[in-house]
């Protein structure tokens, strides 16, 4: 192809990246760089390969060269954007970004054209339900059709997708998962269907079948007490034991009450104790996360939230996407990465979001029955051991998106930001977000979960030996194994001589064999 073409590119370097090989850049990152569309390039590419290569790498997604959207100087720009379209719906699925920015850039003319091209071809009609659906609006001169079968709007070789509705003006399936306001989209990935066949329900009853119903109790309240300090440690809190409490009841609420703004006003609540410095409810200014200049104070954002006036909407969208993801047989740690995570970046809180992000999670799987009644998975723990995963999953969403949110300082070294930023937060990619929280789901039914029956499995069997033997009292078995814990199983020579000082040397050596042979099951 020559260089005269209106979007593929040979350009060897793309957005600060070398091509893997040489080649014309295709589909939607051709599109975003020739329109200029204000939008961060997708984190995987696609290109054509001149050596007629077919690759994928983490970032590049490499086709023969019989793939090339006919893209030159003989047909139009809408003809050539509409092969380029054509190519991005086949392999890479929607971007609902991409399409939001289009009703901006294009004319309506040139809407009109575009959706004509081929005006009762599958693609066609799917561009052009995109189009209305995104601006809620119906492209003017274009009429219902009346014949040809349905086609689904979201390729679901490619995406994850609900059920749907069909929409008789386009003769398509909106499976789509999400509504207008919000609709984030995952990419099926070998990962995630792994996750998905293994079908962590099932494992996760199993594990507990046939476990005491005694021991199942109190499993789950240490880890319900255990999730609400580990989600406070990732925001770098130490709350009071009072406090972690009352968050771990809420937790074990999850799914109880119906995701609403005043929910989440009555979650933020639970989470803030001291209000006094604190805007409680949705923000009404900017909001950041960072750190600010020790000698300016100027704002370093590493994540810049929703603007405050898009909020409310963002919620509402929010909301309702969940409750389409509920009441449809969509996976439910899709579901909850889509909510949780969508929840988070939008920030519609001064503080409180992260907890009330994890929270989401516990809500959504609660909702769609993932775990049974009474079971509380301890996701904030999981991610807590991997907090490093959670930053890099946190930033890939964020960090693109910084050279493209125009802000500026505002008195009180808060951001005020300038341009419309809306649409990154109600269409956006969730696929690492989704391998994230799938990877945490595994983590705590596979460890997590089985490690604090089985220890309390232990414990019960060395009280038992305790009562027979010494008749010791509970509150004295509890001190016990907690030096048996923090010392190797030894009792320390202080223990021996204060707590435990009525054991004769015997006796220790008896106590500390038993601790080992029951505790290294």
């Amino acid at each position: 192809m020559k260089q005269s073409a209106h979007f593929s590119s040979n350009a060897p370097v793309i957005h600060g990246e070398v091509k893997p090989s040489q080649g014309w850049i295709v589909g939607y990152t051709a599109i975003i760089e020739k329109l200029h569309l204000p939008i961060p390039v997708p984190g995987i590419k696609t290109m054509i390969s001149e050596k007629n290569q077919r690759a994928e790498t983490e970032t590049w997604n490499v086709f023969p060269n019989k793939y090339l959207p006919e893209d030159n100087i003989k047909i139009s720009k809408i003809e050539a954007l509409y092969n380029h379209l054509v190519f991005a719906l086949k392999y890479e699925g929607v971007n609902l970004l991409v399409f939001a920015k289009l009703n901006e850039v294009l004319s309506s003319k040139e809407i009109f054209t575009l959706v004509n091209i081929e005006p009762s071809g599958q693609y066609s009609r799917r561009i052009w339900f995109l189009l209305e659906w995104i601006s809620g609006s119906k492209i003017k001169g274009k009429n219902d059709l009346t014949k040809k079968s349905y086609v689904s709007v979201v390729d679901e070789k490619l995406q994850y997708a609900v059920s749907g509705v069909k929409s008789s003006r386009h003769l398509v399936i909106n499976n789509l998962p999400g509504t207008n306001k919000f609709c984030p989209l995952i990419k099926k990935s070998k990962k995630l269907e792994d996750h998905i066949t293994k079908n962590y329900i099932e494992v996760s009853r199993k594990q507990i079948a046939g476990i005491r119903k005694d021991i199942i109790q109190r499993a789950s309240a240490f880890l319900l007490l255990k999730d609400s300090k580990a989600s406070f440690t990732i925001e770098g809190e130490s709350p009071k034991s009072k406090r972690a409490a009352r968050w771990g009841a809420a937790i074990g609420q999850a799914g109880l009450n119906d995701l609403t703004k005043e929910e989440l006003i009555r979650l933020q609540s639970l989470v803030i104790e001291n209000s006094r410095f604190v805007q409680m409810g949705f923000r009404t200014q900017g909001g950041f996360v960072g750190e600010h200049d020790r000698i300016t104070g100027e704002p370093i954002p590493e994540h810049i939230s929703a603007k405050f006036e898009d909020v409310n909407e963002l919620i509402e969208g929010l909301i309702e996407s969940s409750h389409l993801l509920i009441n449809d047989d969509y996976n439910a740690v899709l579901a909850a990465a889509i909510i949780a995570f969508g929840f988070v970046f939008i920030h519609p809180f001064e503080d409180g979001n992260g907890r009330i992000h994890r929270y989401i999670i516990h809500h959504m799987l609660a909702k769609k029955q993932f775990t049974d009644q009474g079971i509380i998975f301890p996701v904030s723990s999981s991610i807590l051991d991997h907090i490093n995963n959670y930053r890099i999953v946190l930033e890939s969403y964020s960090k693109p998106l910084l050279d493209f949110i125009e802000w500026t300082e505002t008195p009180n070294h808060n951001v005020y930001v300038a341009n419309s930023t809306k649409d990154f937060y109600r269409f956006f990619d969730a696929t690492k977000q989704a391998e994230f929280l799938f990877d945490c789901v595994k983590d705590t039914i596979e460890n997590i979960v089985p490690q604090e029956i089985n220890y309390l499995a232990n414990y019960d069997a060395f009280k038992n030996y305790l009562d027979d033997d010494f008749e010791m009292p509970d509150n004295l078995v509890s001190i016990l194994v907690r030096f048996l814990e923090q010392n190797q199983g030894q009792l320390s020579k202080r223990a021996k001589e204060k707590e435990f000082d009525m054991l004769s040397e015997k006796e220790v050596k008896q106590i500390e064999s038993m601790y080992a042979s029951i505790f290294s099951k």
